[in-house]
C-alpha cells in the first residue's frame, strides 16, 4: 500500500510539474516572439517568424523612438500611473481599515457593492464616463487620468488592504488607545507600518493596472501632451503597418518595464496576498 501510494503521490506530482511547463511554456512563448522579432528585419519576419535572428538588428528600435513620441508618452504613462497608485492607496487605506474594524449593516452593503462592481464590464463604464469627464472639463488631462485610474482600482484595493488588516490583532491598537494614543496616530504609525506589506502589493497591482490601461487612456485624450504609452502602437498599426520590426520594438519596450516591475517584486505580491488571506 505504500509503494502504491507513493507511487501515485510521484504520478500526480509529475504531472502537476508537466502542466506547469506547459502553461508557462504558453505564456512566455509569445513574449519571447516579440523580443526575438524586434531584433529582426521586417523580411526575415515574414520569411521566418519562429527562427532566430541571424544578427543582432536595432533598426526597429531606432525607427520606433523616431516616428513616435515615445519617450513623451513614457513620461506621461509614469506621471499617471505613479499618481494614480499613490492617490489610490492613500484613500483605500483608511477606507479599507474602516471595512476591516467597523462592523455594521451599512458597511457590509457598502462591502457587497463594491464587490459587484467587480462584475461590472469596464466597456460599459466608457460612456458615462467620457460625459462625466467632458461635462468638468477633465477630457484629454492628465489629471483626468488619474482620476478615472484611481476610481477604477478602488474595488481590488480595497479587498487587499481589509484582508490584510483583518490579520492584525486589535490587541496591538488596543494596547496604543491605552498609552494615550489617539486613533489617527495609531493607524498611521502602528497599523499602517505593519501593514506595509499589503500597501506594497495593493501598489504593485494598481501601478501594473494603471501603466498597461490602454481603452480609456484612447477614449479620454486626444493630444500627445496626455496620452499614455500603450497608444504608441496606435502610429504602427495605422501609419506603418508594415514595418513590423519598429512595432515589434515598440511593443518590447512598452511591455518589458511592467514585466521587470512584477518580476522583481513578485514574492511581495505573493507574500501579501497569502498573508491577508487568513482571514476575511
Amino acid at each position: 500500500m505504500k509503494t502504491r501510494a507513493k507511487i501515485t503521490t510521484i504520478s500526480l506530482k509529475t504531472l502537476m510539474y508537466i502542466f506547469l511547463v506547459i502553461i508557462g511554456f504558453i505564456s512566455v512563448l509569445p513574449i519571447f516572439w516579440v523580443l526575438i522579432s524586434s531584433f529582426k528585419t521586417t523580411r526575415e519576419i515574414m520569411t521566418s517568424p519562429l527562427a532566430l535572428p541571424t544578427s543582432i538588428n536595432f533598426d526597429g528600435y531606432v525607427t520606433a523612438l523616431t516616428i513616435s513620441p515615445l519617450f513623451k508618452f513614457m513620461g506621461n504613462s509614469v506621471f499617471i500611473a505613479i499618481a494614480a497608485t499613490i492617490l489610490n492607496l492613500v484613500f483605500m487605506g483608511m477606507a479599507a481599515y474602516v471595512f476591516a474594524r467597523v462592523k455594521s449593516k451599512v458597511i457590509n452593503l457598502l462591502l457587497a457593492l463594491l464587490s459587484v462592481s467587480l462584475f461590472i464590464p469596464i466597456t460599459s463604464l466608457i460612456q458615462p464616463i467620457y460625459k462625466v469627464m467632458g461635462s468638468i472639463g477633465l477630457y484629454d488631462t492628465k489629471f483626468g487620468l488619474i482620476l478615472v485610474y484611481t476610481a477604477i482600482g478602488i474595488p481590488i484595493t480595497l479587498f487587499v488592504l481589509r484582508s490584510f488588516f483583518l490579520t492584525i490583532p486589535k490587541e496591538i491598537e488596543e494596547s496604543a488607545y491605552i498609552d494615550g494614543a489617539s486613533f489617527i496616530r495609531t493607524f498611521f504609525t502602528i497599523t499602517v507600518p505593519i501593514a506595509r506589506p499589503g500597501f506594497a502589493t495593493a501598489a504593485i497591482i494598481q501601478f501594473i493596472n494603471c501603466w498597461n490601461e490602454f481603452l480609456f487612456a484612447l477614449t479620454l485624450t486626444s493630444s500627445e501632451e496626455s496620452r499614455t504609452l500603450p497608444l504608441v502602437l496606435n502610429y504602427f498599426t495605422s501609419m506603418f503597418s508594415y514595418d513590423y520590426t519598429a512595432l515589434f520594438a515598440a511593443i518590447t519596450m512598452i511591455i518589458l518595464p511592467s514585466i521587470i516591475v512584477f518580476v522583481a517584486l513578485q514574492e511581495q505580491v505573493v507574500s501579501g496576498l497569502s498573508a491577508g488571506s487568513v482571514k476575511g
